[in-house]
C-alpha cells in the first residue's frame, strides 16, 4: 500500500470518528433540549434514542442505493447533517413557543438527523472496501465510531453544556461536519465531480454557522422573549436544567426548565408556610438539614429561629446556589442567607448523600421540585423517605413540599401514603400561593409529637395562629377518595398520578 493511499485511508477514518462524536452529540442536544421544554426526561431520551437508533437504521438500508459516485454522496451527506444537526439547536428553540405542534419538528428533525447518519457508515465502508481488508475494514471503523461515541458521552455533560449551552454546541459540532466534508472535498478533489460547488456550498454554510456561533446569546434571548411573557434578565444552561429569571415592573420570577417556581410577588407565602408550621412545632432546633432549595429563601425563614446553630442545605445544581449567593438582588432577597456562617452547602444528589448522612437533625426542610418524571419521583420514594426517617431525630419533625391538593389530589395524598407506609406519622395543610394556586405540604414525625405551632417568630408576612389553623383544614374537592399507591422506585405510582392530573389541567 503506497503512501498515499494510507493517509486517504486515515483521512476517512478520522472522518468516522467526527461522525461518530457528531452523531451522539446532536442525539444528546436533542434529549437534553426536550426534557427542558416537554419535562420527564427520561421519556423525552428513551424516545428520541429509540427514533435515532431507528432512522439510523433507516438510513443504513438505504445506502444500498448510492451506486456511483460514493464519495461525492458521503461529502454531501456529510454536509447535509451538519446543517440539519449544527442548526436542529437553534431552530428547536426558536419554534417551541410558536409552533402547535412541537414535538412533531422535533421527531422529525430527529429522524432527518439519524437517517443522513446512518447512511455515512456503510457508504464509508463500502468507499473503503477496495483498499482494505474487510476483518480490518471492520474492526478500524467499529473501533473509530465507538471511540467517538465514548468521547461525545463524556464531553457532553462534563464541558459542553456547562460552558458552550445547547445552541453553540449544535453549532460546534455542525461546524466540524461541514469542514469534514469540506477537507475530504479539497483532499480527494481530483476524484469528485463538481468538487467546486461542494466547496462553495461548505464554505457558505461554514461562515453561516459560524455567525450564529457567534451570536448564539441572541438567538437564544430571542426564543426566551418569546416564551416568556416577562423581560428574560438571566439565563443559563447547566448539565441539570435551564434557569431563567424574567422581570417586569412588579416582580422577579424564576423557572427551571421552563416550570415556575416562585415569583418575589408571594414567595414568602410559599416559604413561610413551608417552614413555619414545621419550626414553631420544635423545641429550640440546633441541627437543620434543607433539600433542594438552592435558592435560600427557606434558609431565610430557617434562621428567623435563634436557636439553629447549623443548617445544611443539600441542592445537586451548583449554579444555583452560586447564583443565589453572588447575584445582588438575589441576595438581597434571600437576606444573605447562604452566605450565613451558619449554613453550609453540599451540592450533591440528595438520594446519594442522605445514604452517607450519619447526623441526626431536629427538622428537615425538603423542597423538591414536583415529580414530573422518574428521576425527580425517586426523592417522593419509600426508599427515599427510609432514608429521611433515618436522618430524624425522634422528636424531629420533616416537611415536603407536595404539589397542588386541588389540581392533583391523588398526587398530594399519594405522598402521605408514602410517608406513613415508612412508619412516620403526618399531618397535612395547605395554603394559597397567588403565582401557583392551592399548594400543600405534608409534616412527618417517627413519633406522635405532643404539642403543634407554639411559637411563631415575629414578624412574618402571611402566617398567624389563626391561618395555621385554618390551613389543617381541606374542602371536600381536595380530600382523597380512594385508596392509592405507595410511591416505589419500581413503580414510580407517583409520577403516574401527576402526569395525569396536571397533564388534565394544562389542556384546559
Amino acid at each position: 500500500m503506497s503512501k498515499k493511499e494510507s493517509g486517504a485511508q486515515w483521512l476517512l477514518l478520522t472522518a468516522v470518528f467526527v461522525i461518530a462524536t457528531c452523531g451522539l452529540i446532536y442525539e444528546l442536544v436533542a434529549g437534553t433540549l426536550a426534557s427542558y421544554l416537554l419535562g420527564d426526561s427520561i421519556t423525552q431520551f428513551s424516545t428520541i434514542i429509540g427514533v435515532y437508533l431507528f432512522s439510523m437504521g433507516i438510513g443504513s438500508f438505504l445506502s444500498k442505493y448510492f451506486n456511483q459516485n460514493l464519495l461525492a454522496w458521503f461529502i454531501r451527506i456529510e454536509l447535509l447533517v451538519g446543517l440539519v444537526g449544527g442548526f436542529s439547536s437553534a431552530l428547536l428553540f426558536i419554534v417551541f413557543p410558536l409552533a402547535a405542534s412541537f414535538r412533531l419538528i422535533l421527531y422529525a428533525i430527529v429522524l432527518i438527523t439519524g437517517v443522513l447518519v446512518g447512511l455515512e457508515i456503510p457508504l464509508l465502508m463500502r468507499i473503503l472496501e477496495k483498499k482494505v481488508a474487510f476483518k480490518e475494514l471492520v474492526s478500524r471503523v467499529f473501533t473509530f465510531d465507538y471511540i467517538g461515541a465514548l468521547l461525545a458521552s463524556l464531553i457532553f455533560p462534563l464541558l459542553l453544556v456547562p460552558h458552550l449551552g445547547l445552541i453553540r454546541t449544535s453549532l460546534f459540532f455542525g461546524i466540524l461536519n461541514v469542514g469534514v466534508g469540506w477537507y475530504l472535498a479539497h483532499h480527494f478533489s481530483k476524484e469528485i465531480r463538481q468538487v467546486v460547488l461542494l466547496k462553495t456550498a461548505a464554505i457558505t454554510l461554514l461562515l453561516t454557522q459560524l455567525v450564529c456561533f457567534v451570536f448564539s446569546e441572541s438567538i437564544m434571548s430571542y426564543s426566551e422573549t418569546m416564551t416568556y411573557d416577562d423581560n428574560v434578565v438571566y439565563s443559563t444552561s447547566t448539565p441539570y436544567q435551564r434557569i431563567v429569571i424574567t422581570k417586569n415592573k412588579h416582580e422577579l420570577r424564576l423557572f427551571l426548565n421552563g416550570n415556575l417556581q416562585f415569583s418575589t410577588a408571594d414567595e414568602y407565602r410559599y416559604h413561610e408556610a413551608l417552614v413555619h408550621p414545621t419550626f414553631s412545632s420544635l423545641d429550640q432546633p440546633e441541627q437543620v438539614l434543607v433539600l433542594g432549595g438552592g435558592d435560600g429563601l427557606a434558609v431565610r425563614e430557617i434562621l428567623k429561629y435563634p436557636s439553629v446553630k447549623q443548617v445544611t442545605l443539600v441542592d445537586l445544581d451548583p449554579a444555583m446556589t452560586k447564583l443565589f449567593s453572588r447575584q445582588e438582588m438575589l441576595v438581597r432577597l434571600n437576606d444573605s442567607s447562604l452566605l450565613n456562617s451558619k449554613v453550609h452547602v453540599h451540592n450533591a444528589d440528595a438520594f446519594t448523600w442522605l445514604r452517607s448522612n450519619k447526623t441526626l437533625f431536629a427538622a428537615i426542610v425538603v423542597d423538591f421540585p414536583d415529580p414530573s418524571n422518574f428521576s425527580i419521583g425517586k426523592l417522593y420514594s419509600t426508599s427515599f423517605y427510609q432514608l429521611l426517617k433515618r436522618a430524624l431525630r425522634p422528636d424531629g419533625i420533616a416537611v415536603i413540599q407536595s404539589t397542588s391538593p386541588y389540581v392533583a389530589p391523588k398526587s398530594f395524598w399519594c405522598v402521605d401514603t408514602t410517608l406513613r407506609s415508612v412508619g412516620l406519622h403526618t399531618i397535612a395543610y395547605h395554603n394559597y400561593v397567588p403565582s401557583f394556586g392551592e399548594w400543600g405540604y405534608i409534616m412527618a414525625t417517627p413519633e406522635e409529637p405532643h404539642r403543634w405551632f407554639s411559637h411563631l417568630p415575629a414578624p412574618l408576612k402571611f402566617l398567624n395562629p389563626t391561618t395555621l389553623q385554618q390551613m389543617l383544614t381541606f374542602p371536600e374537592d381536595m380530600k382523597a377518595h380512594q385508596l392509592l399507591d405507595i410511591n416505589k422506585l419500581n413503580n414510580q405510582a407517583l409520577v403516574k398520578y401527576f402526569e395525569e392530573e396536571w397533564g388534565k389541567y394544562l389542556e384546559h
